[in-house]
């Protein structure tokens, strides 16, 4: 028994660290970027409780009969509102002293007195407490797995006219009471559709597991839960790239875990090391870090003085000494990036081939050079896009046959790098044109975007804006319901005949 309480005791550790695995993409939200979702939140609740769907109400006291139906929200006030982290994993939406104004038809029959017209009524006082839990799916999305709510009405007010007002202000006391219950018996279940089903489709647009070329593709599954303080949300995402040959290759984090400290923008976009990595092994093992270039592709400058170089090799090819040449330059490990507070910069080790390709002849090698790289990178963000933009800062190259080639090969070294800075650098800055996807959702981009670097890890602050507004792009998405669910949501519509009633 003691035995096994010590064994326990020795796993523990990294039973907790493989429970934690670090991310290679992690997002915090904080107050600032909150205000802005509820101010564009608001909207959507506006626009959400204005097609609630109070049911008819009907009855009758004594002599009289009535029917109330087709009730419109016309006009809602919702001036005092908040939206709130609260630990752990939720958000806090309250709407206090709101006011909804309501239109409605009405009937009535007494005796042999028919009466039919519209209510003017208003709801004062209304208060709505909403509370939010995020949790990860089991795709590894972000969504709103759970919403409790609590709806109430102060007041409720009636404006009637017609031949039967007075009657009908006898009868106040029923209809106010009877429409105050229904309107927020209404409300709860509508915001409840909003969240669940509408709010989580547009977190559905959040990419997670995307092609990002016809090469690699990304995971930004999140690893877990959110982790909400009473200031920040934070997402703790996967972060790797892998080859679209092999796409359940997983590639192992070594890299420093990202932490954010900053909260003075809207959100901030962390970085690791294995994310960079990641990318590039993929890349590495799909077999695309190769350049190839031959014949006329090869600058005339550089091609002249390969010939003077290899000029013996060359003459006792004879008579192919005018056959064209082909320069191979194939990565041939995983390149690796490094980020300090210097800047990030990513280390190449590669081979390059020099051949003759004589028509209808096998190619003839010349030589094999070794080279080792260091560039430097840029990251900036455009859009939702994440971009690197790479410089060549370093440059050697050595023979692997002999310390003697090596020598040789000095002269070679100049014209070499300014082959690379102005031929293969563009080429590979090209293929990096295009970015990838920060995981945020349809509608909503950067602005004002700063990065800083640390050591280990870059982080990018911005501010956000939308692009689209949530019922833009919730509609775009919106299921699409059946004839028998419109029907069966409609209301019906109220009769004319007073023996309906």
């Amino acid at each position: 028994m003691a035995a096994g309480s010590c064994l326990l005791l020795l796993l523990l550790p990294s039973l907790v660290a493989a429970s934690h695995s670090p991310p290679g993409c992690k997002i915090r939200i904080t107050s600032k970027g909150l205000d802005l979702v509820k101010q564009e939140g608001l909207r959507f609740v506006e626009q959400e409780l204005q097609n609630i769907t109070v049911s008819d109400l009907h009855g009758n006291e004594g002599q009289f009969q009535y029917n109330i139906s087709q009730v419109k929200v016309t006009d809602l006030q919702l001036a005092f509102s908040d939206l709130n982290f609260q630990p752990q994993q939720h958000l806090v939406f309250n709407i206090n002293n709101a006011s909804i104004s309501l239109r409605f038809r009405r009937q009535l029959l007494y005796w042999f007195f028919y009466d039919i017209g519209s209510i003017n009524a208003s709801a004062d006082g209304v208060y709505i407490y909403t509370v939010l839990q995020l949790a990860k799916d089991e795709a590894g999305r972000l969504k709103i797995s759970n919403m409790t709510c609590n709806a109430s009405i102060a007041r409720m007010h009636a404006g009637f006219s017609g031949t039967l007002r007075k009657v009908y202000e006898f009868l106040s006391t029923f209809i106010v009471t009877g429409m105050r219950f229904l309107l927020s018996q209404q409300i709860c279940p509508s915001l409840e559709h909003a969240s669940l089903v509408l709010l989580n489709s547009l977190l559905d647009t959040v990419p997670v597991r995307n092609y990002v070329d016809e090469h690699i593709g990304i995971d930004y599954s999140l690893l877990r839960d959110p982790s909400i303080s009473t200031d920040t949300l934070e997402l703790d995402f996967k972060g790797m790239f892998f080859p679209r040959v092999r796409e359940d290759q997983e590639l192992e984090n070594h890299a420093v875990e990202p932490v954010i400290k900053e909260t003075e923008r809207m959100v901030y976009v962390a970085f690791s090391e294995y994310f960079f990595d990641s990318a590039m092994h993929s890349y590495f093992q799909a077999g695309v870090l190769t350049i190839e270039l031959q014949g006329e592709k090869v600058p005339k400058d550089l091609e002249v003085l390969l010939r003077a170089t290899f000029f013996g090799t060359i003459f006792m090819l004879s008579p192919s000494v005018d056959a064209p040449l082909r320069l191979v330059l194939q990565v041939s490990a995983p390149p690796r990036c490094t980020i300090k507070p210097s800047g990030t910069s990513v280390s190449v080790s590669a081979f390059l081939n020099i051949s003759l390709v004589p028509p209808d002849r096998p190619p003839v090698q010349l030589s094999s050079m070794a080279m080792e790289t260091k560039l430097s990178a840029k990251v900036f963000l455009q859009g939702k896009a994440l971009r690197v933009q790479l410089d060549l800062r370093r440059f050697r190259i050595y023979s692997k046959q002999s310390a003697l080639e090596s020598l040789a090969l000095f002269s070679l070294q100049a014209p070499l790098k300014t082959l690379l800075q102005l031929t293969i650098m563009p080429i590979i800055n090209e293929r990096t044109k295009k970015g990838v996807q920060i995981p945020l959702p349809e509608g909503m981009d950067f602005t004002r975007e700063v990065v800083t670097n640390h050591a280990g890890f870059l982080t990018v602050g911005a501010d956000l804006h939308f692009s689209k507004g949530l019922r833009e792009v919730i509609e775009k998405y919106r299921p699409v319901p059946t004839a028998a669910a419109y029907s069966s949501s409609r209301p019906a519509e109220p009769s004319l005949d007073p023996s309906s009633l």
